[in-house]
């Protein structure tokens, strides 16, 4: 029987089409209307999906904007984004539009499946009460678990096939048809008891990569102040065999998960009276980073003479990570931000995100971007650029990740 998913986004997209390539008809709905008619037209719109794997995936694939059409799939997967309000405080409304819609096609003998990253407690106090406004039970009439989204974007050494799948059901039936479902299309399941450990064990993942880059860029704040190499020193820390795990400097933390789900666990947990202020801590931290980046770019210019405004800065990269083109949460925009309202003359090169509506900015060829610069300002390190001969093109350079560092290049290092 098929399988629906909701939300066509970076994880809906590839969870379709690889059940698609296991044989299964996919129903795919997204409010979207222009992500619906790039799929019809077998256009992908996400790096992890090359067009001649959905063409490939696509007569399995019906795309719709319709939920009617999920009352005749044996499972659905939703899959809609979990973001922060203005007040860095969970949003649900996406969620709870899609379970809404979905309680009125709902029927019995139905699995449902949230994947979208949430605080524990989400699936069992939020989802199955709108659920049951269908008048079924979840557990008894119908199927209910969470399976934590594991996609890291650009990354090809572990696939949705390879990754393993943390499957927790509402009940022991709930986890075993959630976990038959997912073998289809995941090598390993790793079952746990409920919902809400599968809903944390996401949260830890990510909070456990959030504390550890708070740590080493709060650690490249100090060296920067010390007058010490924060490279020379992760790089000598990271030749202990055990007991060190290396973490690397950088401007800050961009993407959907690692800035925003740490805020999740911290807010539930005031509920409980708990503060947690480690992981606000080390949100805090990242948070500054881009206001230290523009800091030292700052200094830099003032070295020889030369104010930011009027300046013309070619920023390299403007994605959240190297090899893609995802702008979510990217600390690139927040730097980009900051010396625009210091007046800066900012210019780009990123072959992976062809413009930037919010500044009016559009990529530019790397000679463009580069002539007559009296700054460059390594954000995001793209594969495909050489980044050593860009910063000796320039008078001036400041690499904020690291990538000039073994060449003895001219750049200044975050």
């Amino acid at each position: 029987m098929a399988v629906g998913v909701i939300g066509m986004g970076y994880v809906g997209l590839p969870l379709a089409v690889a059940f698609a390539a296991e044989g299964r008809e996919v129903v795919a709905v997204d409010v979207d209307r222009r992500k619906i008619d790039a799929l019809r037209a077998g256009q992908s719109y996400i790096e992890d999906v090359a067009d001649e794997v959905l063409a490939a995936a696509a007569p399995r694939i019906e795309a719709t904007t319709s939920f009617a059409e999920l009352a005749r799939c044996e499972a659905i997967l939703i899959c809609v984004p979990t973001p922060l309000t203005a007040n860095r405080e969970p949003d649900l409304g996406p969620l709870v539009g899609a379970s809404r819609a979905l309680a009125e096609v709902l029927r019995a003998g139905q699995l449902v499946v949230l994947e979208s990253t949430t605080y524990p407690g989400t699936t069992r106090e939020r989802l199955a009460p709108i659920l049951a406004e269908s008048g079924l039970v979840a557990g008894e009439d119908f199927n209910l678990a969470f399976s934590p989204e594991r996609v890291d974007p650009g990354r090809t050494d572990f696939t949705m096939r390879t990754t393993p799948k943390v499957v927790g059901g509402l009940t022991a039936s709930c986890g075993d048809r959630a976990a038959a479902l997912y073998g289809e299309v995941c090598d390993t399941i790793v079952r746990v008891s409920t919902p809400e450990a599968a809903e944390l064990t996401k949260l830890l993942e990510n909070i456990f990569r959030s504390v550890n880059i708070a740590l080493v860029n709060e650690l490249a704040m100090l060296c920067d102040r010390m007058g010490i190499d924060i490279w020379e020193v992760v790089d000598a820390a990271g030749t202990k065999p055990y007991g060190f795990m290396r973490f690397e400097p950088g401007p800050g933390m961009g993407g959907h998960c690692l800035p925003v789900d740490p805020f999740y666990l911290s807010w539930r947990a005031r509920e409980f009276d708990l503060a947690t202020e480690f992981i606000e801590l080390a949100g805090k931290v990242n948070q500054q980073m881009p206001y230290h980046c523009v800091s030292k770019a700052e200094r830099l210019l003032n070295e020889v003479g030369k104010p930011v405004r009027g300046s013309k800065i070619a920023i390299l990269g403007v994605s959240y990570k190297s090899g893609v083109g995802d702008v979510r949460e990217s600390p690139g925009l927040k730097i980009m931000t900051l010396l625009a309202a210091l007046g800066a003359d900012l210019h780009y090169h990123d072959e992976f995100v062809p413009e930037l509506p919010e500044f009016a900015l559009g990529s530019e060829p790397l000679d463009a971007v580069l002539a007559g610069a009296d700054l460059a300002l390594i954000v995001t390190a793209h594969p495909g650029v050489d980044h050593d001969a860009a910063v000796a093109r320039v008078p001036l350079a400041l690499d904020l990740r690291g990538t000039t560092r073994r060449s003895g290049g001219r750049a200044v290092l975050l």
